[in-house]
C-alpha cells in the first residue's frame, strides 16, 4: 500500500463507512436509497456534516447537487472537483457512488496532512439522483445542472406511487420552483475526476488495484407498453384471450437473442402489470428495456429487432389483439473521456516507479459522462471489485484497494492543482 495512506486515514475510512452503512440498508444486505426520500435526506445531512468537519464551504445548486469547497471557486480560478453520488438502485451495493464521495473527503485530508497548498480550489460533489431509481431518468442531478434534462420534464416525472419529482422535492424541503440549469455552479468546475468502484472484473483479471476509464458505452432506456384485455382467469377460454403477458414472455427471449447476435447487453429488469391479480388476465403490461454496447449501431439493432418483432407478429395475427408501443425514455451516446487527461492521470496513478494504470471502458453510466458531454474535461478512476458484481448486495471492494484508490485520487488532485 502507498505510504501516503497512514493509520489516521484508515481510521477515518472505517469511521465514515460505518456511519454510512446503516442508512437505507435492507435485511438482505442491499440498499434502497432513492432520491428525495428520508434516506436521501440522511445521506445529504451526512455529506454536509463531513464538509463541516473539514471546514469546507458547502453549497447546493439549482438541481439539488451538493458541493463542498476547499478554497473559493469564485475567486477567479475554477476548481478541480471530485466526488460521486450517494443514492442507490433497489437492492444496490454499498460501494457504487459512496466510495467516490468517501474517497474525495479522504483525499483532501491526505493533501492537507502533506502540507499541500493547491493553486486551484478543490471541490467535493454529491450528485443528486444519479441512479434514476425512483423517477426513471439516470443522472438527473447532473443532467439538470448541465441543461441535458429539461426542468419541466424532470419535475413531471413520477415514481411508482404517482408522486412527482416536484412534489418529492417539496416534501424534502427543496424549492422545486428553483430547479434548472445552473451555469454559475458549472463555471466553477475546471476539471472533474470521479472515483468509482469498478462494475465488472476488468481490474481483477489484470491484477491491478486502480485503473483509469477510457470511455462509457452508449446506452439507453425504452418503455414498452403491451395493451391487452382484462378478463377472468377461470372462465375465459385460452383461444379468446388477449393476454399481454404472453407477449412479454416473447419479448424477453427475443431481446436476449438479439443482444447476443449484435454483441450488446440488453436487460428487461422492471415490469408493471395491471391489474396484477392472481386470477385476472392482465389488461396492460409495461416493461423497461435497458440496452448498451461498445458501438451505438449494436444498440440500435436490438431496438429495431424489438419493433420489427412486434410488427411481424401483428401482421401474422399472432398477438391476439394485443397492441404494443415502444418509447425511448433516455439516451446517452458514447462518452470518450479526454484522452490526454486519461493518459496523464494513468501515469500518476501508476506511480513513479510503476507502469501506467490500465485503461478500461465501461458499460455503466456515470455523472462523469454527463459532465464530459457538457464540455468539462473529465476523468474517472476505478477501484478493483473482486466479485465483479454491482447493483447487488455482493458488490465489493477490499479495504486495502479502497485506500489505494484514495491514495491515487490524492495524487491526481495534487497533479491537477499544482
Amino acid at each position: 500500500m502507498d505510504a501516503i495512506v497512514d493509520g489516521r486515514a484508515m481510521h477515518e475510512f472505517d469511521r465514515m463507512w460505518a456511519e454510512l452503512a446503516p442508512i437505507g440498508r435492507r435485511a438482505d444486505g442491499g440498499y434502497r436509497r432513492f432520491a428525495w426520500t428520508p434516506e436521501d435526506a440522511e445521506l445529504r445531512e451526512w455529506f454536509a456534516a463531513e464538509a463541516a468537519r473539514r471546514a469546507l464551504d458547502i453549497t447546493v445548486d439549482r438541481a439539488g447537487n451538493q458541493w463542498a469547497w476547499w478554497g473559493d471557486p469564485d475567486a477567479g480560478t475554477p476548481g478541480v472537483v471530485t466526488g460521486s453520488h450517494l443514492d442507490s438502485v433497489p437492492g444496490g451495493g454499498a460501494y457504487d457512488g459512496p466510495l467516490g464521495v468517501v474517497s474525495a473527503f479522504l483525499a483532501i485530508d491526505l493533501l492537507r496532512e502533506q502540507g499541500r497548498k493547491p493553486r486551484r480550489p478543490i471541490g467535493v460533489v454529491n450528485f443528486a439522483d444519479e441512479e434514476g431509481a425512483r423517477f426513471g431518468v439516470a443522472c438527473a442531478g447532473s443532467r439538470l445542472l448541465t441543461g441535458q434534462l429539461e426542468p419541466a420534464r424532470a419535475l413531471a416525472l413520477a415514481d411508482d406511487d404517482g408522486v412527482s419529482m416536484a412534489e418529492a422535492m417539496r416534501r424534502a424541503g427543496f424549492p422545486a420552483d428553483h430547479v434548472g440549469t445552473d451555469p454559475e455552479a458549472l463555471r466553477r468546475v475546471a476539471t472533474f475526476v470521479e472515483l468509482h468502484v469498478e462494475q465488472g472484473r476488468g481490474l481483477a483479471d489484470l491484477g491491478a488495484r486502480v485503473g483509469v476509464a477510457s470511455m462509457i458505452w452508449p446506452h439507453g432506456r425504452w418503455r414498452i407498453t403491451l395493451s391487452g384485455r382484462a378478463n377472468h382467469a377461470g372462465t375465459t377460454p385460452l383461444a379468446e384471450r388477449c393476454d399481454p403477458m404472453l407477449d412479454l414472455a416473447t419479448l424477453i427471449t427475443e431481446v436476449r437473442e438479439s443482444a447476443g447476435r449484435h454483441g450488446a447487453l440488453a436487460t428487461i429488469g422492471k415490469v408493471h402489470v395491471e391489474p396484477n391479480g392472481v386470477n385476472a388476465i392482465p389488461a396492460r403490461v409495461t416493461a423497461w428495456l435497458d440496452c448498451r454496447a461498445a458501438e451505438q449501431v449494436a444498440v440500435e439493432e436490438v431496438v429495431n429487432d424489438v419493433e420489427l418483432g412486434f410488427e411481424t407478429r401483428i401482421k401474422a395475427g399472432l398477438k391476439g389483439g394485443v397492441e404494443a408501443g415502444v418509447e425511448r425514455e433516455s439516451w446517452t451516446p458514447a462518452t470518450v473521456f479526454d484522452t490526454d487527461l486519461a493518459a496523464r492521470l494513468g501515469v500518476v496513478v501508476g506511480g513513479q516507479d510503476g507502469p501506467a494504470a490500465p485503461l478500461l471502458g465501461t458499460g455503466a453510466g456515470h455523472d462523469a459522462g454527463v459532465l464530459s458531454t457538457a464540455g468539462v474535461p473529465t476523468a474517472m478512476l476505478f477501484v478493483r471489485n473482486p466479485t465483479g458484481v454491482s447493483h447487488a448486495p455482493d458488490e465489493l471492494a477490499e479495504r486495502d484497494d479502497c485506500l489505494a484508490g484514495v491514495s491515487a485520487l490524492a495524487r491526481c488532485l495534487a497533479e491537477l492543482t499544482a
